[in-house]
C-alpha cells in the first residue's frame, strides 16, 4: 500500500472543499471496498477524507411519503429499519442477501452504490483491464467467463456489477442526491447512476463528476404490491449473484422487475416491466434481448428465465 495522508471532516461542505484542494483525494466511510483495493494497488489515493462525522447517517421520512436514506446509513441498519421492511421489503431483502453480517455492519449506502466489480481480471494487476487501466484491453473476454455479464457489455468490458442493494434500488426508481465541489447539489435517477461500458476503451462506472459526494438516496412513495428478491449463487452466503431478480408485483400481475448478476450495471428495461403479465419467458426475452453470452455463461439465459418464473409463481401464491 502506498503512503497517504488522512483527515476527518464534520460537514459535507468541508468534505467536498477538502477534496477540491487536494489532488488525488478520495472520500472514505466504511472502507469495505476501498481499503481492499488500496492494499493490492488498484486504488492509490494520496489523501483520504473521512466523512463519518458529517451526519449523513439518518433515515428520514420526507414529503409525499418519500424516504431519504443518508449516504452513511450502514447496510444492516437500513435493512432492519421498520419503514424499509414495511414499505420497501425488496430493498431489505436485497441487502440481507449481500456480503456477511460483519460487512453489512460497516458498509454504507453510498459506498454500496459505488462498489467496484469483483471480476478476477480486474483484481489481477498483472492482466489487462479497461476498467482498471483504460485502453489496456479486457483479459476476461478471452478467459474464464462463467460469472461474467451477458448484457450491457459495450464491447470492451464484460465484468458483472456486484451490488445487491443497487438492484433493489433500481426496481424502486430511487434517486441519488450528490453535492458538487462548489457546495451545490443535484439529483441523479438511479437509472442513470451506474454507467455501462461504452464503445471505446474508456470505462466510466458512475455518473458522478470529479469531486462530487453522495449525500443520500431518496425512495419514492411506497410501491405497494408484493416484493421479492431472489438471488442464485454458488453457495448459500457471502457469494455474489450469478442471477438475481428484484420485483414489485401488483395484484393484477403488472409491476417492475430488475436483474443482478447478468449485467455490467443493475439491469432493467421498460419492455421487461411491460411483459410481466405475459409470463417468465416473455419477461426474460424482453430483458435479455441485447444479450451476448459466451460459452461459459450461456447458462445465464435459462437461469434468468427460471428465476423470474419462481418470482412470478410466488407472486401468484
Amino acid at each position: 500500500m502506498k503512503a497517504f495522508t488522512y483527515e476527518r471532516v464534520d460537514t459535507a461542505e468541508e468534505a467536498v472543499a477538502a477534496n477540491a484542494r487536494t489532488p488525488g483525494a478520495r472520500f472514505i466511510a466504511g472502507g469495505t471496498n476501498l481499503l481492499d483495493l488500496m492494499k493490492i494497488g488498484i486504488e492509490a489515493p494520496s489523501h483520504l477524507i473521512d466523512v463519518n462525522g458529517t451526519g449523513l447517517d439518518r433515515i428520514e421520512e420526507i414529503e409525499d411519503g418519500r424516504v431519504r436514506i443518508g449516504a452513511l446509513v450502514r447496510n444492516h441498519d437500513l435493512a432492519a429499519h421498520a419503514r424499509i421492511r414495511r414499505d420497501y421489503p425488496v430493498l431489505s431483502r436485497a441487502i440481507i442477501a449481500g456480503a456477511s453480517g460483519q460487512l453489512r455492519n460497516m458498509a454504507t449506502t453510498g459506498g454500496n452504490l459505488m462498489q467496484r466489480t469483483r471480476c478476477p481480471y480486474f483484481y489481477d494487476v498483472n492482466l489487462p483491464c479497461n476498467k482498471r487501466d483504460p485502453g489496456s484491453g479486457c483479459a476476461a473476454m478471452g478467459g474464464y467467463t462463467r460469472r461474467h455479464a451477458i448484457v450491457g457489455i459495450g464491447g470492451n468490458c464484460i465484468c458483472p456489477f456486484p451490488s445487491d442493494m443497487s438492484v433493489g434500488l433500481r426496481v424502486l426508481d430511487a434517486v441519488v442526491e450528490v453535492m458538487r465541489p462548489d457546495g451545490t447539489t443535484r439529483s441523479i435517477p438511479i437509472a442513470d447512476f451506474h454507467q455501462p461500458p461504452g464503445a471505446d476503451d474508456k470505462v466510466k462506472e458512475f455518473a458522478l463528476e470529479p469531486g462530487e459526494l453522495i449525500l443520500a438516496v431518496v425512495l419514492p412513495g411506497p410501491a405497494g404490491g408484493r416484493q421479492f428478491y431472489h438471488k442464485v449463487r454458488d453457495r448459500a452466503s457471502y457469494a455474489f449473484a450469478l442471477v438475481s431478480v428484484a420485483a414489485v408485483i401488483q395484484a393484477d400481475g403488472s409491476g417492475r422487475i430488475a436483474l443482478g448478476g447478468v449485467g455490467t450495471i443493475p439491469w432493467r428495461s421498460d419492455a421487461g416491466d411491460a411483459a410481466l403479465q405475459k409470463g417468465a419467458k416473455a419477461v426474460a426475452d424482453a430483458l435479455l434481448t441485447e444479450a451476448v453470452p459466451m460459452d461459459q455463461n450461456q447458462y445465464k439465459l435459462a437461469l434468468t428465465e427460471r428465476t423470474i418464473a419462481l418470482v412470478l409463481a410466488e407472486a401468484k401464491g
